[in-house]
């Protein structure tokens, strides 16, 4: 806990959104004085070259743990209120859904190209509102559409950019004080029972380098362990896809079950009954789509480390297409994957606080609620830093304490 005229040497491990965040808010805590306090983030590969830049980027009130998503959403909303998120890091409202929809073939391609763009029979339009499906979801072929749930309105439901969000904070923390360094960090030294200093070789030159802490913060998402080995920390890879549709679509987030026909691909005979890509339309004009995740791959040394597989992302792009014409025949403009973190243990949500020794603490667990959660969790931190506990929300539950 800081007192009046006491040095803080705050170093952050880990360069995601929970980093950067966490470098924002301890630079706009009331008690940083960046005349003497520093604040240093140590990176070892590249600013949001993770999950952080590569998510979906979906902000929900009902999202999980619930004691942090409700501060944290607002959060969200102030800082692209504060900083001009919308034209920043794409932040706005959107609609959100639980869709059920028919899989079409993927030999019906040559027939249907072009379909999406024609009028739509009053048949199918009928169906789709018995379906209570919205009528400006006009980019999803109707007479596949099966139902229609929602999930959240405007209000309930927004998103922002990952990679442009998380770039943009870890600036905003620059230009209040914070430091940013690109290595990989290889030891948290301790004086007695009180963290020291942090060890990390320089990603340029190899030359390992030590930097003074009063605090360190752990917010390596799913490379946590590498720092901490026994944080209950695991990790998921996900693959996700970037189309630019024939024409720009509505902006909606849709969680989808896709049928899956016995012919859907001759060449690929095993082949799930349902798939559940999620599907995000962005303001850039721009579609984010995702599968599900796999741990056939284990954690690589770093993000710039990860393997892609061009056949997962492939199942993407044919499941999305097979309920759209303007996805299908849209411009693939990216093919990627991450690393998800998860806590290992049977509960739900982050570790976030004090994580054993004096001035260390645990920032990591956030599952695909990093995004999300981020701003909250930043918060936070600053707070467990500068006044010795979280006082913006009741997150005992999260205490990395219990499982360390």
């Amino acid at each position: 806990m800081s007192t009046s005229g006491e040095r803080r040497e705050i170093v952050i491990i880990g360069g995601g959104i929970i980093g950067c965040c966490s470098a924002y808010y301890l630079t706009r805590h009331p008690s940083f004085d960046p005349s003497r306090d520093s604040v240093t983030l140590i990176e070892a590969s590249e600013i949001a070259g993770g999950a952080s830049g590569k998510a979906g980027g979906l902000l929900a009130l009902w999202a999980y743990p619930s004691n942090i998503v409700p501060l944290s959403y607002q959060l969200h909303a102030d800082l692209a209120k504060e900083h001009n998120g919308k034209e920043r890091w794409g932040y706005r409202e959107v609609g959100c859904g639980h869709l059920m929809v028919r899989g079409r073939p993927l030999s019906d391609k040559k027939e249907r190209s072009g379909v999406s763009l024609q009028k739509r029979s009053a048949d199918a339009m009928g169906k789709l509102k018995a379906a209570k499906f919205p009528e400006d979801i006009d980019w999803i072929e109707p007479e596949l559409v099966r139902s229609y749930r929602s999930m959240g309105d405007p209000g309930e439901t927004a998103q922002v950019h990952p990679y442009l969000f998380t770039t943009s904070i870890s600036k905003l923390a620059e230009e209040k004080g914070a430091k940013i360094i690109l290595g990989s960090v290889t030891d948290i030294s301790y004086a007695g029972d009180a963290v020291d200093s942090v060890t990390y070789t320089d990603k340029k030159t190899g030359k390992s380098h030590n930097v003074s802490a009063t605090d360190v913060i752990v917010a390596a998402g799913p490379w946590t362990r590498s720092i901490i080995p026994q944080a209950p920390i695991t990790a998921t890879r996900a693959h996700s896809v970037v189309i630019r549709p024939v024409k720009p679509v509505s902006a909606y987030a849709l969680f989808t079950n896709i049928d899956i026909p016995a012919d859907f691909d001759p060449e690929k005979p095993s082949r799930p009954d349902v798939a559940l890509p999620e599907i995000y339309a962005r303001p850039d004009d721009t579609v984010y789509a995702c599968g599900e995740g796999d741990d056939v791959v284990p954690l690589p040394k770093t993000t710039a480390d990860v393997e892609v597989d061009p056949m997962r992302c492939q199942d993407i792009i044919n499941y999305v297409g097979s309920i759209s014409d303007q996805l299908g025949d849209g411009e693939i403009c990216a093919q990627q994957a991450c690393y998800l973190p998860n806590v290992s243990i049977s509960r739900v949500g982050p570790l976030i606080g004090h994580a054993g020794a004096k001035g260390l603490y645990l920032a990591a667990g956030h599952t695909c609620w990093g995004i999300q959660n981020a701003p909250g969790t930043g918060k936070l931190i600053s707070e467990f830093v500068f006044d010795g506990e979280a006082k913006s929300a009741e997150i005992s539950s999260l205490d990395p304490r219990e499982y360390l």
